[in-house]
């Protein structure tokens, strides 16, 4: 009798997401079983198909020889569009500051990075945010009794 394998036990066979194994379950690509509850399970032989070289209807066989794996999207929605500013490069690691609007983005990221984006002062460039904590603040007038001087505001700030 042949091994079935969940679809999550699948996908990581196959070096794939357990989202995009289950997409090419429900349009036909791949073939299953389904148990008495209803969920999908794939044959050895199934990921053996999937995994030949040769075999044109396999999902990894549709990539184009000698392809240069260009990024043509990007799952990241906080995007910012700027112009470099400045790029300092020091050992592996290097800093970029973008001009966005009339704010300044700085971020540190290695010197490789640098070479191959080939990143230069006036370059325009995005910077794309991916992050698991974001900080909200707000800035308030502070009392006239308890101002620091005369014109300045204090600035509210958000605990850590």
């Amino acid at each position: 009798m042949a091994t079935l394998l969940t679809v999550r036990a699948a996908a990581q066979r196959l070096g794939v997401g357990y989202s995009t194994l289950k997409q090419w379950i429900y349009s036909g690509t791949v073939r299953t079983t389904t148990t008495a509850g209803g969920h999908h399970r794939i044959a050895d032989a199934e990921i053996e198909r999937l995994m030949a070289r040769g075999n044109p209807s396999s999902p990894a066989a549709k990539r184009k020889p000698g392809s240069t794996g260009l990024i043509v999207a990007l799952s990241g929605r906080n995007r910012l569009r700027g112009f470099v500013d400045e790029v300092r490069v020091d050992g592996l690691l290097a800093q970029v500051r973008l001009r966005i609007g009339d704010q300044t983005l700085t971020a540190v990221i290695t010197g490789d990075a640098i070479q191959e984006l080939k990143l230069r002062r006036g370059d325009e460039a995005l910077a794309i945010i991916k992050s698991t904590e974001v900080m909200i603040a707000r800035e308030a007038d502070m009392p006239l009794g308890r101002s620091k001087g005369k014109g300045q505001k204090a600035k509210v700030r958000s605990k850590p």
